[in-house]
């Protein structure tokens, strides 16, 4: 027993806590993790150099360095190699079955240009059917040299006899050629669904191409219904991509309640390495309220619902109108009278609601609503994106206790067009991180994959550095509102677990706490920021078992 003693000794003397707060080892062989940088993410500790770990996964103690006489038999070593080990980073927003989807369909993520997207089409013709339908997604316009978005006319002459579906990056947003319009019976004069809009030429009424939010339903219903395996295929390889990339955890968002069932029988048969905080669509109250087909590792306790859509497809909420359309100021996917609804029935059921609001006016009625309700703190409710608030608005946030679940990486790219969307006045409001810490508010960090690569490290980056992934920045991107490293680690460690309700588990080192460990291979803190997104994860933890680590050769 001198090892566990020994440990024991080493975790009290290295730790600045309450000796009583330092658990006594339990029984069986430990693992410790050393031989590079520890950060904890505690204040008054914020480095050790060694962890170690009990056979049930929890931190046992932090200690200085190891001893050399621990034996074999009571101990498994793991050697850092130098790297640098931070408390499991989690991607506090994210679609999991939708980044193993984009794995094996048609990605169009990264395509330059239109030309490039309209060969990329061309391409996939060449080895269809006619009638065989071409569904691909990840296209956005951005950094486009044609400054504007495809049409059916771009798709029609390299596929005239195919139905072709491309989504926009961020899910709010297609593109179809004129055979998937007629197919979807909505070529033609018609009105606009509630909380959607198609594209319309002025003048002829037929559709352009652009589908937006909810008049996309009747085109996505031309795609098949992907079968059980396609569905387990795509969350094994989303699992096994995001714990590659050094995430822990993922608050998975938007799952459809058939899909819980599905989700546990993976982690129970050990194919599920990453740690999962579900939100479940509308349809999933009775599963969040129940807790149903949760796991050790897996969280069923939240609802996702949306109020508008997204900026780039001007379907975001706004209270005066885009500065480039006037006609528009966005679209409204739920009104006022349901959402207070919502919130009712999910305070009665003791329900975490996740509420999607990108536009100002989207995210004033959710303010305004909660406040109107008399709801507070304690239930840890969340405004996922937040991406654009009237400036004075920002402190209702973290006045009412509501969580402002913001992804980084949306500012780095939406900036490029946002001053088009929105007109440099507004944009003081707009991803606004620093301002909504400084309200009080807690921020929970995360990626809104796959609409964006679903990287810690560009998240990370984005942060601190609020710039380009080259170093580009432009008028009305306010700088000012980038945060200082200990801020960014908040975001996807301590502010996650708490957006959660895991704080007592997960979010930094110390005793007591689940062993969920993410290590690249150079120091986030300190390097020049141009240096972070050059930096890789070499080893993922999740409860004390290494899920993930990087081989020879993918180095």
């Amino acid at each position: 027993m001198r090892t566990f003693l020994t440990i024991a000794a080493l975790g009290l003397l290295a730790a600045c806590h309450d000796p009583a707060t330092q658990k006594t080892p339990a029984q069986g062989k430990v693992t410790v993790f050393t031989g590079g940088t520890i950060y904890t993410g505690l204040a008054d500790q914020p480095k050790v150099n060694a962890v170690i770990v009990g056979e049930d996964g929890r931190i046992i103690a932090t200690a200085p360095p190891t001893s050399e006489d621990w034996s074999e038999d009571e101990v498994t070593m793991v050697d850092l190699d130098g790297g640098v080990m931070f408390p499991g980073f989690t991607d506090a927003h994210a679609h999991l079955l939708g980044i193993g989807q984009r794995e094996i369909m048609l990605s169009l993520e990264g395509t330059p240009s239109l030309e490039s997207l309209v060969s990329r089409v061309s391409d996939e013709v060449a080895g269809k059917v006619p009638g065989e339908i071409i569904f691909g997604r990840g296209w956005i316009e951005t950094d486009w040299p044609e400054d504007r978005m495809p049409s059916a006319a771009d798709l029609d002459p390299v596929s005239p006899a195919n139905p072709v579906i491309l989504m926009r990056a961020d899910g709010h947003a297609l593109v179809a050629n004129t055979a998937a319009l007629k197919a979807a019976d909505i070529y033609d004069i018609a009105g606009d669904s509630d909380g959607g809009r198609v594209e319309r030429g002025k003048g002829t009424g037929k559709a352009t191409g652009m589908v937006i939010d909810e008049a996309m339903y009747p085109v996505l219903q031309l795609v098949a219904e992907p079968s059980d395996t396609d569905i387990r295929k795509a969350y094994e390889i989303g699992a096994k991509t995001y714990v590659a990339r050094g995430w822990t955890g993922t608050h998975n968002m938007s799952v459809d309640r058939n899909h819980a069932a599905l989700l546990k029988a993976l982690d129970d048969e050990g194919l599920m390495p990453l740690r999962l905080y579900n939100a479940y669509d509308e349809n999933g109250f009775y599963l969040a309220k129940k807790h149903q087909y949760e796991t050790d590792t897996i969280q069923n306790r939240a609802v996702k619902i949306y109020i508008d859509g997204a900026l780039g497809s001007r379907g975001a909420l706004l209270i005066q109108p885009y500065s480039d359309r006037p006609d528009t100021n966005g679209l409204e996917i739920l009104d006022e009278n349901v959402l207070h609804n919502l919130m009712m029935d999910a305070k009665e059921d003791e329900i975490q609601l996740a509420i999607h609001a990108i536009g100002d006016l989207a995210n004033r009625r959710i303010l305004d609503t909660y406040e109107e309700l008399g709801y507070g703190p304690e239930l840890r409710w969340r405004i996922e994106h937040a991406q654009i608030l009237a400036p004075e608005d920002i402190a209702r946030v973290g006045q009412l206790g509501l969580i402002a679940s913001m992804q980084p990486s949306h500012a780095i790219g939406d900036l490029k067009f946002a001053p088009a969307r929105l007109g440099m006045d507004r944009l003081g409001g707009a991803y606004a991180w620093k301002s909504m810490l400084g309200s009080g508010a807690v921020v929970a960090g995360g990626s809104d994959a796959p609409v964006e690569v679903g990287s810690p490290l560009i998240e990370f980056y984005a942060a601190v550095a609020r710039k380009g992934l080259n170093g580009e920045t432009g008028e009305g991107w306010h700088p000012e509102q980038a945060l200082t490293r200990e801020q960014a680690l908040a975001l996807f460690t301590s502010s996650a677990a708490y957006a959660a309700f895991q704080e007592d588990d997960l979010g930094t080192i110390e005793p007591g706490k689940l062993a969920d460990f993410t290590v690249f291979d150079r120091d986030l803190m300190t390097i020049p920021e141009d240096e972070i997104l050059e930096a890789k994860a070499v080893m993922t933890i999740v409860g004390g078992n290494v899920v993930w680590r990087q081989s020879a050769a993918s180095e």
